[in-house]
């Protein structure tokens, strides 16, 4: 069983939610993303969500897209991001890190170090799952099989638009867990409708036998509860990346940990009712 599906279950078992931040790596500064992973996990994050910096990110809005931005412009890479776990695993061997991003640094990684090269090095700096946001479920089972071969997770979106036979298609070879973003838009978007969230997860589920966790929309205490209720997983990125982008290097792991605070706070009390 791989290090989501042991924190996943293991909440369940306890009745509780997951809570999966995202945070671009190299922002809000180059040298600060392992910092900032260990406060998120202080404040109550489950698993983290590490950003890709890319340079054309089709899925976010203007909040991730300047941060890839930024982060760009401090030269963050593939080798960069794979070093940020590696720092960050010398401290914490438990909390699981997914990547999160899109095909091409993937591709141009495998094209300068051989074919599979970066899924290999991804699995030895400690990464636990890749969601490659541009491969569709039916144009990658090869990549998939190499994943699980390396005891990778492959994490795949789903969306309101999302046809059954996009459902079966992911339910037949996601692992770990299935990000469904809740709105027909890019990160950072408002007007979440919790009522048609509950109205889909149901759906999804018809297909999918891993949790599902919800992002896209979520921006506080309030509506990370709302979701909670219906969803496994609460994903919550722009805001976070919002809070961090202001802070020094020095207050940033702070800020990462009070937010979390917050909601982990707010996702436990759905344990009490």
């Amino acid at each position: 069983m791989s290090r989501i599906a042991k924190t996943l279950a293991a909440l369940k078992a306890q009745g509780r939610k997951a809570l999966i931040p995202y945070v671009t790596c190299g922002d809000p500064h180059a040298d600060g993303t392992a910092a900032v992973m260990h406060g998120l996990v202080e404040g109550g994050a489950d698993l983290i969500e590490l950003g890709v910096p890319f340079s054309d990110p089709m899925a976010d809005g203007p909040v991730i897209q300047q941060a890839s931005e930024r982060a760009l412009a401090r030269g963050i890479g593939l080798p960069q991001v794979l070093a940020a776990v590696r720092e960050f695993r010398t401290r914490d061997a438990r909390t699981p890190v997914v990547l999160m991003g899109y095909a091409n640094p993937v591709e141009r990684w495998d094209g300068l170090h051989g074919a599979g090269s970066f899924i290999a090095a991804a699995a030895a700096a400690g990464v636990d799952g890749l969601l490659v946001v541009d491969y569709p479920p039916e144009e990658c089972e090869t990549f998939v099989q190499q994943l699980k071969a390396a005891g990778l997770d492959p994490i795949f979106l789903l969306a309101p638009t999302s046809t059954e036979q996009r459902m079966q298609q992911v339910g037949r070879i996601a692992t770990g867990y299935v990000y469904y973003v809740s709105l027909k838009g890019v990160t950072g978007a408002g007007h979440l409708d919790t009522e048609a969230v509950a109205q889909m997860l149901p759906r999804i589920r018809q297909h999918v036998s891993v949790p599902v966790g919800v992002g896209f929309g979520i921006r506080d205490a309030a509506t990370a509860q709302a979701v909670g209720r219906v969803a496994d997983a609460v994903v919550i990125g722009s805001r976070l990346v919002q809070i961090l982008q202001p802070q020094s290097r020095d207050n940033a792991p702070a800020a990462a940990r009070d937010f979390m605070v917050e909601i982990r706070t707010a996702l436990d009390e759905l344990a009490k009712e």
